[in-house]
């Protein structure tokens, strides 16, 4: 990956679970995906933040990111993203600062105000059925980012006492705090606190330009980032041949058609469950045609020139990949060799 006119890379991991395989191999799975891409080069690897999803173990960021910090060397390891309104903003501030601790100059933390699941659970992760942490989102990112530079947050007492608020492990080095979304809002907000900013693309491109142009038109300076600073994510499916592209793609369509369908979610199907599926219910049928027109599938040379000229349209010197490439029958439920050899495919 040194061609100058080609964008950085980097990995966004979901954890995806398929059929026959448990969450632990999927885990394992993935941690084989990172180590891979430490080794090709890739600048950074996050993982999702996502719940009550049969086809996705990626529920707990932290602990994913010190398994693969533990079995890497090199590349930045972080959160795509926390989704805040789930947690208590000191008990992210430690458990980034004990990262930090482990993998020092190799964490990032990325944020989020989205849920992260269904309702249900989200009331459940809450422990209340309001929005006021939503509400809150704003003030308790300040508080992030003052309990992880080692300023401290202010707790303001009904009494009117105040107390200031450090995170331990104390920082000495302090991981990079990155604002993600999909809104004006999330950009918007980004702008104003003077934070790197992440443009979730392979959730929907809609309302990407306008988003990356309230974040650039309206940013402000901070201690941290003097200058608007961004990447996109987008979904890749890269293999040897165009129809072995093609034939991975159809198991996280589906998926895809499920969500958006409102269906029961069930296991990510394996190529040869998808393809008899799909010849009876032709449940991605229908979107196969946006989804080409969004995600970078096909051959190595196709996929980099394609991502080359997205990341010049967009103005941004960073691509995050999800390689969602699926398995085939019979392969070893803990490895994931579609996804590492997309990862091949676009470094070379």
């Amino acid at each position: 990956m040194s061609d100058a006119s080609r964008p950085a890379l980097s990995v966004l991991d979901l954890v995806p679970v398929r059929t026959g395989q448990t969450s632990a191999q999927a885990i394992a799975a993935s941690l084989t995906v990172a180590q891979r891409a430490d080794e090709l080069g890739y600048r950074r690897y996050w993982f999702a933040e996502h719940h009550n999803m049969p086809a996705v173990a990626s529920t707990t960021p932290p602990v994913l990111i010190a398994a693969a910090a533990a079995r890497t060397s090199r590349i930045r390891v972080g959160s795509g993203g926390v989704m805040l309104p789930n947690h208590s903003p000191l008990v992210v501030a430690e458990q980034f600062a004990a990262l930090e601790a482990i993998a020092p100059g190799r964490v990032d933390l990325g944020i989020g105000r989205a849920p992260g699941s269904d309702p249900v659970i989200t009331q459940l992760l809450r422990q209340s059925g309001t929005t006021s942490d939503v509400d809150r989102f704003p003030d308790n990112v300040r508080d992030i980012l003052a309990l992880v530079t080692g300023d401290g947050a202010t707790v303001r007492f009904t009494s009117g006492g105040t107390y200031d608020v450090h995170a331990t492990p104390a920082a000495t080095t302090t991981p990079d705090v990155w604002l993600l979304g999909s809104s004006d809002y999330s950009a918007q907000l980004a702008a104003a606190l003077g934070l790197p900013y992440v443009f979730a693309n392979h959730f929907s491109g809609e309302g990407l330009d306008r988003a990356l142009g309230l974040y650039r038109d309206q940013f402000r300076p901070s201690e941290t980032l003097e200058a608007p600073r961004t990447f996109l994510t987008a979904n890749a499916v890269v293999a040897d041949s165009e129809a072995e592209a093609e034939a991975l793609m159809l198991p996280q369509a589906r998926m895809m058609a499920r969500l958006r369908g409102n269906r029961p979610l069930v296991a990510l199907e394996t190529v040869e469950e998808a393809a008899a599926a799909e010849a009876s219910d032709h449940l991605a049928t229908p979107m196969l045609d946006a989804l080409r027109s969004r995600w970078f599938v096909g051959t190595g040379p196709d996929a980099q020139a394609a991502l080359t000229a997205f990341a010049a349209q967009h103005g941004v010197d960073e691509v995050m990949i999800s390689p969602v490439s699926a398995a085939h029958d019979g392969e070893q439920p803990d490895a994931a060799p579609a996804r590492i050899r997309t990862l091949e495919l676009l470094a070379a």
